[in-house]
């Protein structure tokens, strides 16, 4: 699907170099909306029309200030993923929450956050998880920990339209790719990595579907509502899953990705979470997933083999 901007000042992505970020560039040009790409390194923003490359560090309070001025909308991808949790809680947990309150103080009207599904527990008793299921506590890992943070701190900035996006597994072909290119890696390099609850639920969603409703987001397409199940609350803070259209398995992964790199999966049989992941919601507002299972799959195979 394509979007109508309905925005007037420019968007800031941040890790508009990431798999994420450079798809979600994309889709706002599409839309007819300017970005300002913020980067660490030069030379690694999108090479789009209508992309302006910015580098430096968002939680430098002095660049953050300066990105957002006339912005229209601020979203942010960034996670240290793999650093230690010194690194993550420094950059996630303390650098985004500056640049949201830079943005509030540039009249900036709306900040979407990739935040993930590792921020809710999900132990092999549970059900169904949606917006209301509640989150990890401080004995979870580093990545779900910090990455919860993130999320209450930016809640705690009020006086800006804070929308968090929950995807699970994010599936799409890029270099830079857990699923798609880094787990696979791992998965024919090393046997312990090849050893997974087979029943257990894998949500997952493709890149594609994801960039397009930050976008809608970002742009204003989503209109905001009273009730979240309509909308993002006006000046505050409303969480959103995202998950692909149908149902799989860590088996259905793990069974194409053994395939396409020549290995056979070690199937563990212990208890696993088998509930869904619900993205009611954001159906609700609008957003319909376009990439089914068989083509996801299809896609990770084919850029292994290639």
């Amino acid at each position: 699907m394509t979007v109508t901007s309905t925005t007037q000042g420019p968007i800031v992505v941040t890790g508009a170099n990431g798999l994420v970020g450079a798809r979600v560039c994309e889709k706002l040009v599409e839309s007819g909306a300017s970005v300002r790409a913020l980067v660490r390194r030069s030379g690694t923003a999108p090479r789009l029309s209508g992309v302006e490359e910015v580098v430096g560090d968002f939680g430098d309070p002095r660049l953050a200030q300066s990105v957002v001025e006339g912005a229209s909308a601020v979203v942010t991808t960034v996670h240290p993923m793999g650093s230690d949790k010194e690194t993550q809680r420094r950059v996630a947990v303390e650098g985004t929450p500056v640049l949201a309150r830079a943005a509030r103080d540039a009249g900036v009207s709306r900040l979407v956050h990739i935040s993930t599904a590792s921020v809710y527990g999900r132990s092999p008793e549970m059900g169904d998880v949606d917006e209301s299921t509640p989150l990890v506590g401080d004995d979870a890992d580093d990545y779900a920990e910090t990455k919860r943070d993130t999320d209450l701190a930016l809640c705690e900035v009020d006086g800006l339209t804070t929308v968090l996006v929950r995807p699970p597994v994010i599936l799409g072909s890029s270099p830079q790719s857990m699923w798609n290119t880094l787990r696979p890696a791992a998965i024919r390099e090393n046997e312990a990595a090849r050893r997974v609850k087979p029943d257990q639920t894998f949500a997952w969603v493709h890149v594609d579907d994801l960039s397009t409703l930050v976008a809608d987001l970002a742009t204003g397409r989503v209109a905001t509502a009273d009730d979240p199940a309509k909308g993002p609350r006006e000046d505050g803070c409303t969480a959103v899953n995202v998950v692909g259209r149908e149902y799989a398995t860590f088996r259905d992964y793990y069974e194409s990705v053994c395939e396409a790199v020549g290995v056979e999966p070690v199937w563990l049989d212990e208890p696993a979470w088998t509930g869904r992941y619900l993205a009611d919601r954001a159906l609700a507002w609008g957003w319909s997933p376009a990439v089914h299972l068989p083509e996801a799959l299809t896609e990770l195979q084919d850029g292994l083999r290639g």
